[in-house]
């Protein structure tokens, strides 16, 4: 019971996080199914996937009545994506990927995540108020193709998605700013209908695939809902780039928790492959 309530106050906080920062909503869902609700990694990502997809298409819905969604540009750059997610969820279930891989690859995404969330609150906090500091940390690309540069990153990031459930929030935005010449605001609320369509994607490449708990991801969207309606109420009070760097560090915490976990695993899986066979006949006859 303990970690039902305690699984269902994160997914509050997958919706806040996606409120107040405009992500970190995968990268706290699936930590959140493997380890407190005691999902298999592959389910859990293709759940974490659905439940982030739902969430990020409520944060449409503001965005949409402001005018803030460029649909042509979601619909080119999400396209490339969903080609991405799918292929990516269709790689995961190959033999050799295994839950473990999966674990440390998002957990490898997690430190990157991280050291980008630290940086950028530093950088932000001591840039003018008149700059656009969210844009420093880009090299500015040669721009006589951006339109490929575009569906090349969509494809990656749609890849990842697919492979360890990460959005790729953090890649979007820039992406839509730098290589569409698409407005920081319009970008954001962007980002989040490719988010969407990304989501959607991968769930069908993991679909069928998997064991899937309707009924924790339906009560996971629903604490995540509203998580992601106070995330929009709390915004208003408290700067988005002061809750950077903490979640920064609390990513860098989580990074090494999953790496530890998974570390034990590999020592497993070696000791039993050093155990002759023999052996391990007895062993299983006990």
């Amino acid at each position: 019971m303990f970690a039902w309530i305690l699984g269902h106050i994160l997914a509050a906080a997958i919706g806040i996080s996606l409120g107040l920062i405009g992500g970190g909503g995968s990268i706290l869902a699936v930590p959140t199914l493997v380890y407190i609700m005691g999902v298999p990694p592959k389910s859990a990502i293709a759940m974490s996937l659905a439940i982030v997809g739902a969430v990020s298409l409520l944060g449409v819905i503001p965005h949409w009545k402001l005018g803030n969604i460029q649909l042509k540009t979601a619909l080119m750059f999400g396209l490339s994506t969903m080609l991405g997610a799918y292929l990516g969820a269709r790689i995961a279930m190959l033999p050799f990927v295994t839950g473990t891989l999966q674990m440390l690859l998002f957990a490898t995404m997690m430190l990157l995540a991280a050291g980008f969330m630290i940086r950028k609150s530093s950088v932000t906090t001591t840039s003018s108020p008149v700059s656009q500091p969210d844009l420093e940390l880009y090299p500015k690309p040669i721009c006589k193709y951006c339109w490929l540069w575009l569906m090349t990153e969509g494809i990656g990031v749609g890849a990842l998605t697919g492979l360890v459930g990460v959005g790729g929030g953090f890649a979007i935005v820039p992406a839509l700013v730098l290589l569409a010449n698409v407005p920081m605001k319009q970008a954001i609320g962007t980002s989040l209908l490719v988010i969407v369509l990304n989501s959607i994607a991968a769930f069908l490449g993991y679909f069928g695939r998997v064991t899937l708990n309707w009924q924790l991801m339906l009560s996971f969207t629903f604490a995540a809902s509203l998580g992601i309606i106070a995330g929009a109420y709390i915004v208003r009070f408290v700067q988005a780039r002061h809750l950077q760097k903490v979640f920064g560090y609390f990513l860098l915490a989580m990074a090494a928790f999953i790496f530890w976990q998974n570390r034990t695993k590999f020592h497993s899986s070696k000791t039993q492959q050093q155990i002759p066979p023999e052996q391990a006949e007895i062993a299983l006859a006990k």
